[in-house]
């Protein structure tokens, strides 16, 4: 009983604590300014079953899509087995599944298997991030934390699927001896090669690497949930509401600021009513994270740091300092700092003199941007790097007048012309009359 009291407290103190940074990362995603997310409802749910659920767009990239397979797959399935563990660790049972008899055999041997295949893809991952280098993995942007962070989940994964294995092999060793209280129940078909190196141990010393690696796995289970709102592995859950929320607009279709319409769109249609409030203005684009509307807030905390849309981008290849992927990430760390200290001002924002354009992301990097939505095509779960670059771009043309200079020409001449070009309308057919 004592043990089933420590696992209550233990699993009732983490869903706490985890509801508790959930909901900062809530308010801080709608800390973004309004966005209207309406449309078709039946192709919203294709769209997250293809792409978030069936993985299609990883596909793209065959020998990590099957990795990652093995390690999403496992993920999802093997907390079947979870689940017995959290019904034994309430009820003080051992192996409560077992009833389900020829069936559960299947089901723990799968569940081995499927280990062994995310253990396997977790040992590559580490390999090409750390020995072979793989480019995208090993970006500046990377440094750090970012690093870390993928390495150290990527060990975790390994000790907790090492520790089922070393579990089982105690298990299937105290089942064979006939010990109390584990009865014959599974099959093992990669822990039965861990097995006989525990032969010659005592039952005790076998109970012992049974139920440390049980509580072992437990720990694991709801530290691995704790950790989740401060890792790019957040991603796991909110995939699927990001790429149900996907733009279901053609890709390089831009939007029309509301407040500009207002302005513009009178002149031809008296009727108009304007739809933003005039006594509350709004700001052109966008320089910092409020700026930005709540679904671009998402995507930042959705961002795997993959690098997929980086290494597609042809600015990036070719040698310019854009990176879609850091974008993301710039956007993510201002948006935490901004939550912690809404945190520490008792929910009031307290201007720090900090702001995403300038102190995160520079106007190099905005204007590198060619707007060919590579990053957008590419991302497996339908991140949108190019709406956040567009609206930072928009602050700079429409707030500061800080285009480039070639750009500013171009705007001179649209306006005094009614074209990119520096000849009047009434020259533009001459070139029909040259030789």
């Amino acid at each position: 009983m004592i043990s089933s009291i420590i696992f209550i407290i233990l699993a009732t103190a983490s869903t706490i604590f985890f509801i508790y940074n959930a909901k900062k990362v809530h308010r801080n995603i709608f800390l973004g300014r309004d966005v209207d997310v309406s449309g078709d409802s039946s192709k919203r749910i294709n769209t997250m079953l293809r792409v978030a659920f069936g993985q299609s767009k990883m596909a793209t990239r065959p020998i990590p899509f099957i990795l990652h397979l093995f390690v999403y797959v496992g993920f999802v399935l093997i907390n079947i087995e979870v689940l017995e563990m959290v019904v034994d660790g309430l009820f003080h049972t051992h192996r409560a599944f077992s009833f389900l008899g020829g069936f559960y055999n299947f089901l723990i041997g799968f569940f081995e298997i499927l280990a062994f295949l995310v253990t396997f893809g977790c040992a590559v991952f580490l390999i090409r991030r750390n020995v072979i280098h793989v480019k995208r993995l090993a970006m500046k942007e990377l440094n750090g934390w970012p690093k870390m962070d993928a390495n150290l989940i990527l060990c975790a994964e390994i000790i907790l699927m090492s520790a089922l294995f070393l579990m089982n092999a105690a298990d299937q060793t105290l089942q064979a001896h006939g010990s109390e209280h584990y009865h014959t129940a599974g099959s093992f078909p990669v822990s039965r090669f861990i097995a006989p190196l525990l032969s010659g141990m005592s039952d005790d010393g076998l109970m012992f690497i049974e139920r440390f690696c049980w509580w072992l796995h437990i720990f694991g289970i709801f530290g691995f949930l704790n950790y989740l709102p401060y890792s790019k592995h957040f991603h796991i859950l909110l995939a699927f509401p990001n790429t149900y929320l996907s733009n279901l607009n053609p890709k390089g279709k831009f939007t029309n600021l509301d407040s500009v319409t207002d302005v513009v769109k009178p002149n031809f249609d008296p009727s108009y009513q304007p739809v933003t409030d005039p006594n509350n203005p709004q700001r052109f684009g966008a320089k910092d994270v409020f700026d930005l509307n709540w679904k671009q807030l998402l995507d930042a905390y959705t961002c795997t740091e993959c690098g997929r849309c980086t290494s597609s981008c042809p600015q990036n290849i070719t040698g310019k300092v854009l990176s879609p992927r850091k974008i993301m990430m710039d956007t993510r760390d201002r948006l935490v700092e901004v939550g912690k200290n809404i945190d520490a001002n008792k929910g009031t924002f307290v201007d720090d003199g900090k702001s995403l354009l300038g102190d995160y992301i520079t106007n190099e990097e905005i204007w590198a941007c060619n707007t060919c939505n590579a990053c957008v095509q590419e991302c497996p779960v339908n991140i949108d790097p190019l709406s956040i670059i567009t609206d930072l771009r928009r602050f700079l043309v429409m707030e500061q007048s800080t285009a480039p200079t070639e750009l500013n020409g171009m705007f001179t001449n649209l306006e005094n012309n009614g074209a990119p070009w520096q000849f009047s309308p009434a020259d533009r057919a001459n070139w029909v009359n040259e030789n």
